[in-house]
């Protein structure tokens, strides 16, 4: 009997070391996949941020370069580095446009395609002036009402991506 004793105990000993190492390799496990979780969430994070910022230029600059095209147009000095100026800015932000099309959240989307959608129609109303094919609605003041409504875009597009990454209410 005590033989029998002596070995449950040592077996019953056994066993709880063994269950309580299994619970501390699960309690390893789980940290760890927290961990990966939260350093895949921060660069998820880092990447739409990167994304923003580079959107965020690229818009503000093809912003920039329309204004400055409008203003060339209304003075009669349009120039062939004014086109290529727009042209290139306009290149750009197309390209960071589709980028940001495949990371950011549909929120900030929207409010990105609405710059993209005016900033579109402003260079295409300042084209056609410009080649002298403009039609009844493709007006200085069209193109000066789009030059406006674009910076409002941008902010609306800015406080977005702000919102996504918890800098803004």
């Amino acid at each position: 009997m005590g033989i029998a004793g002596t070995l449950a105990s040592a077996l019953l000993t056994q066993r709880s070391a063994n269950s309580s190492k299994i619970r501390e390799l699960e309690r390893v496990d789980e940290r760890r996949r927290e961990d990966r979780a939260y350093q895949a969430e921060q660069a998820a994070i880092e990447a739409r941020r990167s994304c923003y910022v580079a959107l965020n230029i690229a818009a503000r600059l093809y912003q920039t370069a329309l204004t400055n095209y409008l203003v060339a147009i209304r003075a009669g000095a349009v120039t062939d580095e004014i086109r290529t100026d727009v042209d290139e800015m306009r290149r750009e932000h197309r390209s960071r446009h589709a980028e940001a099309q495949m990371v950011v959240p549909d929120s900030v989307l929207e409010a990105a395609g609405a710059v993209n959608g005016n900033l579109g129609k402003f260079y295409g109303i300042l084209k056609s002036i410009d080649l002298g094919t403009a039609n009844a609605d493709e007006t200085i003041e069209a193109a000066e009402a789009r030059r406006v409504r674009s910076w409002d875009l941008l902010r609306e597009m800015r406080a977005a991506m702000r919102r996504d990454l918890g800098i803004a209410p």
